[in-house]
Order: structure tokens, then sequence, then C-alpha cells
């Protein structure tokens, strides 16, 4: 692959990990739309910067990963850009900055929407502590002092920016409210996004201990890793067939299929338990959180 070429860059950024944000905001907004507070640009909006962020995160995870050893040429899982020599040091860096520049302008573009339009109730300052917490996320994620993958906290992280955080602000923005439901359907979301960080430090496990990186998996054991992987995905649907109760009987239901996958994936990840054929397993919950995804978006357009 040619140096800082367009492929070189399509992997830094992983796309095959984007839907992640797509599907969040595609939740928030189903919400919102179902709330009669639907508004196509805040929600193409809080598209971009979601999508933007994550490219950051991905570039940052990157870099700093292969810097502090925990991503080498030969890793198990799939290729990584700057360990594999396909971007320069001085392009990663000025890419890294590039894309935090273009979130931060879709950034302030959502805040001058949401102002213009009243929506938000305290004069904007949450939304802008809301985009800085981004930021800090996805740079000291791996990066800083005080790394968050590294310390045990990746997961939490994850639950809070790829859930609680883009599917609570995408409604949030547009109806200028925060609802129980809301907080519901966002930790959902959480759960099974976190689902992608359990696989991947489940099969790294060995690498990451080496290399002291302390995820939950290394912390505790390969077992909380195995289990864990089950218990996110069944407790996200748990979470959905509470909606019963606020009477979104679709929104409850049609996710019931993604946990037969989840478990039939899981099944897979403890049969196989170690080494690079548990990639299989990564794409497979890929697929699973885009089904997820699907089903949830769509139960919640049935209305209730």
């Amino acid at each position: 692959m040619k140096t800082n070429s367009l492929s070189a860059w399509i992997l830094a950024v992983r796309p095959y990990s984007l839907g992640n944000s797509v599907i969040l905001v595609l939740i928030g907004s189903a919400l919102a739309w179902t709330d009669r507070g639907f508004h196509w640009l805040p929600a193409v909006l809080c598209l971009a910067f979601a999508l933007l962020m994550q490219c950051t995160a991905n570039l940052v995870n990157d870099l700093w990963d292969f810097l502090k050893g925990a991503d080498q040429p030969d890793r198990l899982g799939p290729d990584r850009a700057f360990a594999k020599g396909y971007i320069t040091l001085g392009a990663m860096k000025a890419g890294i900055a590039g894309f935090t520049l273009a979130a931060c302008a879709a950034g302030v573009a959502l805040l001058v929407w949401a102002l213009h339009a009243g929506a938000l109730r305290y004069g904007g300052w949450e939304l802008v502590a809301a985009g800085a917490a981004c930021i800090v996320f996805a740079w000291f994620y791996t990066a800083g002092p005080y790394p968050l993958a590294y310390h045990g906290l990746g997961d939490a992280a994850v639950i809070l920016f790829f859930g609680l955080v883009p599917v609570g602000f995408t409604y949030y923005i547009q109806t200028g409210a925060w609802t129980p439901e809301v907080l519901v359907t966002a930790l959902a979301c959480g759960l099974v996004i976190d689902t992608m960080l359990m696989i991947n430090n489940f099969r790294d496990r060995e690498e990451d201990a080496r290399c002291n990186k302390r995820t939950i998996v290394v912390c505790l054991g390969a077992g909380v890793g195995r289990w864990g992987y089950l218990a996110l995905g069944t407790a996200a649907v748990a979470l959905c067939l509470t909606l019963l109760f606020a009477g979104r009987t679709w929104a409850a239901l049609l996710p019931l299929p993604y946990l037969a996958a989840h478990i039939s994936t899981w099944r897979k990840m403890v049969r196989i338990d170690h080494g690079d054929a548990l990639n299989v397993c990564l794409g497979e919950t890929a697929r699973n959180i885009l089904l997820f995804g699907a089903l949830f978006t769509l139960g919640i357009l049935l209305g209730r």
C-alpha cells in the first residue's frame, strides 16, 4: 500500500466501525420523530460530528497504541495503518488535527442552530461541555498521561460516549428534553456497542498484558471477557424490554432477534477462545450491532 495514500487513510479511520455512530444518531432522531420533535438539519450535524469524532478517536488510537507497544505489525486484529507504516508520523498528527477541527466546526454549526431554535435549556453551555468532553475522550482514550483504555476504564468510556452522549444529545438538541425512555435507550445502545470493545480486549488479552494495557479482561481474567460479552448484549435487550412499560411495544420486542445472533457469536467466541480466529467473532459482532440498530430504530419508528 502506498504511504499516506487514500487507501491508507481509509484503513486508518476503520470504516467498518463507523456504522456505530450512524445507528446512534438514527436512534436518537427516531425518538425525536415519534415525540414530534425531529429536525433534519441538527440530525445531519449530529451525524457529522459523531462520525468525525469517531474518526479522530480511531486515528489517535492507531497512533498511540503503536507508540505504547500495544499494536505491532504482527498484531492479532485487523491491520493498523500506522503500525504497518502506511501513514507517516507527521501525516498522522496532521490527520488527527484535521479531523478534530472538522468535528469542532460541525459542533459550532450545531450550537448555532440550537441557539437560534431556542432548543437549549442552559444557554448552550451544556452543548459546549458535551462537545469538549467528546474531544477529551477521543484524545485521552489511548493518549495522555492517564489513558482510559490502559486503566480499565475503556468500557465505561464507550458506554458513555457511544451510548448516553450521542443518543441523549441527538434527542435533546432536537426536542429540548431528556426523558427516562431516552436514558434507557441510550444505555442499551452503549452496552451493545461495548460488545465490540469486549471481543477486542478478549482477543488481545495476552498482548495487552505484555504491554501493560490493563483492560478489564487483563485485570479480572478471561472469564470476565467471556461472560461480560454475553452479559452486555443480554442486558441491552433487557433494557429494551422495559420500554413495554412506556407503551413502546415494537421498540421493546423488535431487538429480540439481535439477542439470538449475539448468543450465537458468544458461543463461537467461547469455542475459539484465543488467537486471530476470533476476528470472525469481531466481524459478527459488528454485524450484530448493525442488526440491533436497524431493528431498534424500526421499532421506535413504528410508534407506541
